[in-house]
């Protein structure tokens, strides 16, 4: 066999054992971690599981979307009142926990097939100031719809029922480790992301993929080509909205209470640096950016006291959340200056670099 097919193979082999390792150990964490590094983890999955979906609006279409947490704010009060029997003024029509899920992400992709026609007529600047109003409008039912919402207090979420197992924290012996509502969800969302991250990369490298990226880089010229513009955009939208709507209903069994102040435009804001650093129009970027991004702040508390400059809110210091923004919003910069593919597109660059004396095509001697 010659060298230009084995050296592929041998590339596809490594990745396929490397995907199998890293596999192994996701399934094998709950065994040996605490609390605060499960949570941690759910908080990076359930963010990696909303950055696929912006990911495909703004990355790939060219959509830019300021709202994306009022859509993470449909899913999780959606579930709440789904799944809720009601009582103490609440809203709740005590649906069965897995089918609240299934209608909460449905709702949400329906909250984004309203404002299609929106993003069907706006590009740029101005479809994301239009996005943006839905963060404001979102917050004022969330803080005034106490009926649904609970108010500024929010609401208590229902734990997650599925095949007879009950995903909260009474504890569950597995191996002789007692499993808690963590380690119970860590399957769950390990399943969920994967899901999502496969079904995205199908789309992406599809025909409605590459409709997206026709769309993105010269709408006009995609229509004349036959692309259907305005239906592509308004499909695009309601399937970010549900990606969207599943992480904010996986966030809200994480968190175990919705409160208003979590969906703000610092969400949303957040979201964009995701998919900003970990590259534009990739899935496993939006995971890698996701990654980042959530877990930035939670290692800045967790090791505040031997971190210089950084100490807890009201000690004189740099908070660890405030200094997780500096530091984000810093590496945005810098992606943005010198790595304009991201991690992810300068981690495949650097494995496609050509060895000394190779030639790429096109280059001459």
């Amino acid at each position: 066999m010659s060298e230009v097919l084995v050296k592929p193979l041998r590339l596809v082999r490594s990745r396929t054992y490397l995907w199998a390792a890293g596999g192994v150990v996701l399934l094998a964490l709950p065994f040996y971690l605490d609390r605060f590094w499960l949570q941690a983890g759910l908080f990076a999955m359930a963010a990696a599981i909303g950055a696929i979906g912006i990911n495909l609006l703004t990355g790939a279409t060219g959509q830019l979307s300021m709202g994306h947490a009022f859509f993470l704010a449909v899913g999780a009060y959606g579930y709440c009142v789904f799944a809720a029997d009601g009582g103490h003024g609440l809203t709740g029509l005590g649906l069965p926990t897995w089918l609240a899920a299934v209608l909460a992400v449905l709702v949400a992709g329906a909250a984004g097939g309203l404002f299609s026609p929106i993003s069907g007529r706006l590009s740029g600047a101005y479809l994301g100031i239009a996005t943006l109003a839905l963060v404001f409008i979102g917050q004022h039912v969330m803080f005034n719809a106490h009926d649904l919402t609970g108010g500024a207090n929010g609401r208590d979420v229902p734990p997650l029922s599925l095949f007879g197992l009950t995903f909260d924290d009474r504890e569950l012996l597995v191996a002789a480790v007692p499993f808690g509502s963590a380690e119970k969800l860590w399957y769950a969302g390990l399943v969920l992301l994967a899901a999502g991250a496969l079904f995205a990369r199908g789309v992406l490298r599809g025909r409605p993929g590459r409709a997206m990226n026709a769309i993105r880089d010269h709408r006009i010229a995609a229509g004349v080509l036959g692309v259907p513009v305005a239906r592509h955009r308004a499909a695009v939208f309601v399937l970010s909205s549900m990606y969207a709507g599943l992480a904010g209903v996986l966030l809200a069994l994480v968190f175990q209470r919705t409160v208003p102040d979590y969906f703000g435009i610092t969400l949303s804001l957040e979201y964009l640096a995701m998919i900003v650093i970990g590259g534009l129009g990739s899935v496993s970027g939006a995971v890698a950016g996701a990654v980042f991004v959530s877990l930035l702040p939670q290692l800045l508390t967790r090791y505040s006291d031997a971190l210089p400059l950084v100490s807890a809110p009201g000690t004189g210091g740099i908070a660890p959340g405030e200094a997780s923004r500096y530091l984000y919003g810093a590496a945005v910069v810098l992606v943005v200056l010198f790595l304009p593919g991201g991690l992810v597109g300068a981690a495949a660059r650097r494995h496609v670099r050509p060895r000394s004396g190779e030639i790429h095509p096109g280059e001459e001697r």
